[in-house]
């Protein structure tokens, strides 16, 4: 099958094509015929890292690629609830010792997918499922929930835009920041407010949208710096959900506030085998919401062959994009 595999890590590290071994089906696992992929910040890390700064990394030569959509193609023992035929999606690859979806076909964990959502295409199913999941684990586990006040940091980014709409459907009010007025609009399509960070501070915003007593879930998405403006517009006992929390960071305002900050790597699951059933039912559910007309994914114009990996990776890091960056495979 053709793959585009990275033989370095680096900056520029070229994706190159190889003719690798098509899968064997194995017990638990489904063979997938891939029709599309997208591109993570992860994905970019892990390629410009390596090994030595990013420990997650695979060992070279690295089949990267952690989102897909496709079509079972075969089904190893014991598989219960998937047929050949049947269309899925998922995040079951690309990092450790799994490999991922630069490829034609992929062996996926039959715990990690879940049945595509039916109104979808396979490009915008495909973006969905990293950053779908870390939304949803960031809202569960801050205990979004209907008359809340809701603030996304990032609210046209890949995860920010999926908090927004998943937030919305819990009959939370939702705010979002953004910048420039597509990023705005965008926002407000999704019936929440949008907040200009470039010309709003984080005290206007909060005395405008709460009144002044503060949000009673951020969730940031933007992370680094950043986090201390979500302590900021927290409300009292408020909760705080973070995709990017990778600084060392003073937490006295989260004490005096009494904040609960809740770290987001949807990772784990793959990397230690420990609950990796939570993934494929958060996808189930994630699908039902999409079919219902709950939430829908937001795509880059910009479109992608598997041999153009590389440019695919540069327009996500170039900050340029809106929405998910997505690779057509078949």
């Amino acid at each position: 099958m053709k793959a585009m595999i990275l033989n370095s890590y680096g900056n520029d590290a070229p994706f190159l094509a190889a003719d690798l071994p098509r899968p064997e089906p194995k017990p638990g696992y489904v063979l997938v015929r891939l029709a599309a992929t997208s591109v993570n910040t992860v994905d970019t890390m892990i390629r410009q890292l390596g090994q030595e700064n990013l420990p997650l990394a695979p060992d070279l030569p690295a089949l990267l690629g952690m989102d897909f959509a496709g079509t079972i193609d075969a089904v190893g023992d014991g598989v219960d609830g998937f047929a050949i035929g049947d269309e899925v999606y998922g995040c079951a690859g690309g990092l450790a010792d799994l490999p991922g979806a630069l490829a034609e076909y992929m062996l996926a964990d039959t715990r990690l997918i879940a049945h595509k959502p039916k109104r979808l295409s396979m490009r915008e199913a495909a973006a969905l499922p990293l950053v779908g999941i870390t939304a949803m684990e960031g809202l569960q586990r801050a205990g979004t929930r209907a008359g809340q006040s809701v603030l996304v940091h990032g609210g046209t980014g890949g995860v920010g835009h999926l908090a927004v709409q998943i937030a919305r459907h819990l009959g939370a009010t939702v705010s979002a920041t953004g910048g420039g007025d597509a990023q705005l609009d965008i926002i407000r399509s999704y019936g929440a407010t949008a907040i200009n960070y470039r010309t709003e501070s984080v005290a206007d915003y909060v005395a405008t949208q709460t009144g002044g007593a503060g949000f009673d879930v951020v969730f940031d998405t933007v992370g680094g710096a950043n986090m201390t403006n979500s302590f900021e517009a927290a409300a009292l006992n408020g909760q705080v959900a973070s995709t990017v929390s990778l600084l060392e960071l003073d937490l006295t305002p989260v004490h005096f506030k009494g904040l609960s900050l809740h770290v987001v790597f949807m990772l784990i699951p793959m990397l230690h085998d420990v609950g990796r059933e939570t993934h494929g039912a958060i996808l189930t559910e994630l699908a039902r919401l999409v079919d219902a007309g709950a939430v829908t994914p937001l795509l880059d114009d910009t479109r992608f062959t598997l041999d153009q990996v590389g440019d695919a990776h540069a327009r996500l890091t170039s900050g340029d994009a809106i929405g998910k960056v997505v690779i057509d495979i078949a």
